[in-house]
């Protein structure tokens, strides 16, 4: 008996220390690629001298306006793209603790009834004579375990474990797009309430002037076509007002949705109460790997597939599983917890793959496919989040520029529309240039209140690009 135990013992320290140095031999420890981050990622000259990055800074105190505020807290909270989010994490959550719990033996009990009966035509029914009827009553315990002598169950939970921080960046991921989302339709929203105040405005001027038109005609200064003209403008104006309330409605609508409500008039301030920060600081571009949600998801699927490498590469390998029984048997229930009914039995296998039609190598070199597709969407996701960096940050650098020289033209062309106006009231001009310098008036100012708007949606781009809002 104590030879029996110390061959036991022996076997299973054997087995214990062939599994922790075939598991490191086998399983690779995931290390980022080193080529992934390039120092020029951003098209600018800032860079050197930003050693912090704005996108620490929480949304608060880049959006200030505090119905604004509200708007994007109420989203949080009910946008149904972030509840689904939070149900893919605890998806994944429940995953990750099924691979943890990969390690335990698995552990069945219940009782058993079997009823069986021989054929008497049976060589076995021959000798017996005549047909036998046996009960079978028990009660069974099973008990399996898995050694993972090779890393993979360690590979499956960190491929889970992946698989869940890449969840959970894909639910920073939606927060900080929705962020930017309600951020945008407002300022967009601003922006066209200071249209619809302009086109309104515009629309009594040229009431105002088609009513000098006809006085002018009757005055015999102009003539009809002049008349026609001018209140050609006057509906032009007014069918411009239809298109602006129509877009304000299906942006209240919109912003309705991401907010998770049905579709409403939409509180808000004024363009002009808008304030922003004056400067971004980008930090480095190796930054994004830590603020960026989607570049986080994106190395986590990398994570994910380099694990599941790990676990295609260990199928080559022997498994060793110990499995066993113990319980209590009889045919009489009546004898059912007898000591003599007690049985048990022990079986440990190693079991290596010799042929099965090419399905182990063809599940590696799939993992190994996989892994190079998630490393190329890494690097495209990190070279696209570059590019919305460099593409944010000149359209916000360079508006405040384009609004000045855009005020100028506004300028000018109102003095044209002042001069031109007084010349034909005295005959020394065509009330074309009139009409003209009245268009292009109007085009001038809706441009400005565009170009506003262009610097709010760039604030926007560039805080998220740099992987704002979601902190």
């Amino acid at each position: 008996m104590k030879k029996i135990s110390i061959i036991i013992k022996g076997t299973a320290y054997t087995v214990l220390t062939a599994a922790l140095l075939s598991s490191c031999a086998v399983r690779k420890e995931y290390e980022r690629p080193k080529d992934i981050v390039d120092e020029k990622l951003f098209r600018t000259d800032m860079l050197p001298q930003d050693s912090i990055s704005s996108s620490n800074i929480s949304w608060k105190e880049i959006f200030t306006d505090p119905i604004l505020q509200s708007h994007i807290t109420k989203a949080l909270d009910a946008n149904l793209d972030v509840r689904i989010a939070l149900e893919n994490i605890n998806s994944a959550e429940a995953y990750l603790k099924q691979s943890k719990a990969a390690y335990l033996p698995t552990l069945t009990v219940g009782p058993n009834y079997t009823f069986q009966t021989q054929s008497v035509n049976t060589q076995f029914g021959q000798i017996l004579g005549e047909r036998r009827y046996v009960n079978q009553f028990d009660i069974t315990a099973s008990l399996g375990w898995e050694a993972d002598l090779w890393g993979k169950l360690k590979a499956q939970e960190k491929s889970q474990l992946a698989s869940l921080l890449g969840n959970v960046a894909a639910h920073q991921s939606v927060k900080s797009g929705l962020i930017a989302s309600i951020a945008s339709t407002y300022y967009q929203l601003l922006t066209l309430d200071n249209q619809k105040k302009i086109i309104q405005s515009t629309i009594k001027v040229r009431e105002n002037n088609f009513e000098t038109t006809k006085a002018l005609k009757q005055a015999g200064t102009l003539t009809e076509v002049a008349v026609q003209q001018s209140e050609a403008l006057v509906y032009n104006a007014q069918s411009l007002l239809i298109d602006i309330e129509t877009q304000i409605l299906m942006l209240e609508n919109t912003m309705s949705l991401l907010k998770g409500e049905s579709s409403h008039a939409i509180e808000r301030t004024s363009l002009e109460s808008q304030v922003l920060p004056e400067k971004f600081y980008l930090g480095y571009s190796a930054d994004l790997l830590a603020n960026r949600p989607d570049v986080m998801r994106a190395e986590y699927n990398l994570m994910n597939a380099f694990e599941l490498t790990n676990v295609a590469k260990a199928q080559f390998y022997p498994t060793l599983r110990i499995t066993g029984s113990t319980g209590l048997q009889t045919v009489s229930i009546d004898h059912l917890f007898s000591l003599n009914s007690f049985f048990a039995n022990i079986v440990a296998g190693l079991a290596q793959p010799i042929l099965n039609r090419r399905q182990i190598k063809t599940n590696y070199e799939v993992s190994i496919a996989n892994k190079e597709i998630a490393y190329l969407n890494f690097r495209k996701t990190l070279l696209t989040a570059g590019k919305e960096v460099s593409d944010a940050l000149r359209v916000f650098t360079v508006q405040d520029s384009f609004i000045a020289l855009k005020t100028k033209e506004l300028n000018a062309y109102k003095n044209s529309v002042d001069y031109s106006q007084e010349l034909v009231n005295y005959g020394m001009a065509n009330y074309l240039e009139v009409l003209n310098a009245n268009v292009n008036s109007l085009n001038a100012e809706l441009n400005i209140s565009n170009a506003k708007f262009n610097k709010m949606k760039a604030a926007v781009d560039l805080y998220k690009s740099l992987g704002g809002g979601w902190k």
